[in-house]
């Protein structure tokens, strides 16, 4: 099997799909919408690409797919196609507004944590009989051996908050082969706190529905006017542009067009200057 994919690069003449072959280990893994990793040019480092596309076979001498991360959904490939080919961009821009913030690098702005925890070398007969033979005399050191017994895993900091005992001793049981110290990565969900809740559709309040309003009665008459919607930053303009062109489109396939522009006066206030015309 093959995969289509898109490189997730920005760059204008690496906007179209590269063929990969699938591993047959991950052919029943990779679906339209999977990120995976993949070898591109002469570089020896992997790059992230999006499936678009699987197909039987390619016209050309191709490379393998090295890697599956978690990916998009069909859904989201073709959305992100559509908006491509609607607001004419690179199709791996579109894709990049659809993964979580976070993700969207090679390098995850949330990186994932690496933390040293602590566990028992010997067994704990080997380490009882060191203790009642007197080869482990120090009482820190014995409340150190009970503690990680119970809580294995558990780090350094904890240790010292719940033992009392410094990191040194810590370091002195490692080094006398008792305990031993292995990193461990802790991957960060950028979205493990978020609670996303739907919300209804915003009301306008009586000056933005006053501007809606005249708006919606020129798209409605078809009668070709210009406005000047001001504001500041946060007042709505987008949501007003974006309300009346998309009632235009629908009401008015053919007949209006609206266009507009941002006009900067200060740091704090920008306008837009709106247009309909007849097409």
């Amino acid at each position: 099997m093959v995969a289509e994919v898109i490189i997730n690069r920005t760059a204008k003449k690496l906007n179209r799909t590269f063929d990969y072959n699938i591993p047959q280990e991950l052919e029943d893994q990779i679906i339209i919408g999977s990120k995976v990793l993949v070898p591109f040019g002469k570089s020896e480092k992997l790059e992230d690409a999006f499936v678009v596309n699987i197909k039987e076979k390619s016209n050309y001498d191709i490379k393998e797919i090295k890697k599956i991360q978690d990916g998009l959904t069909d859904k989201q490939i073709n959305l992100a196609k559509w908006m491509a080919n609607r607001y004419f961009c690179n199709v791996s821009d579109c894709i990049k507004l659809m993964l979580t913030p976070g993700t969207r690098n090679k390098e995850k702005i949330v990186q994932d944590k690496i933390i040293n925890v602590v566990y028992l070398k010997k067994n704990i007969e080997e380490i009882e009989f060191d203790i009642e033979t007197g080869k482990l005399k120090s009482d820190k050191q014995k409340r150190i051996i009970q503690f990680v017994k119970s809580n294995e895993g558990g780090t350094i900091s904890e240790i010292e908050i719940f033992t009392d005992c410094s990191r040194a001793i810590v370091n002195t049981l490692v080094k006398n082969g008792y305990l031993e110290v292995i990193e461990k990565k802790l991957e960060r969900n950028p979205l493990q706190d978020k609670t996303v809740t739907k919300t209804h559709n915003l009301i306008l309040n009586e000056e933005q529905q006053k501007a809606y309003t005249k708006i919606e009665n020129a798209i409605e008459n078809s009668d070709p006017k210009e406005f000047l919607l001001y504001g500041v930053t946060g007042s709505r303009k987008n949501r007003n542009i974006f309300t009346s062109n998309t009632k235009s489109n629908r009401k008015r396939k053919n007949s209006n067009s609206i266009s507009s522009r941002n006009i900067f006066n200060s740091s704090n206030d920008r306008s837009f200057y709106f247009k309909i015309w007849k097409r």
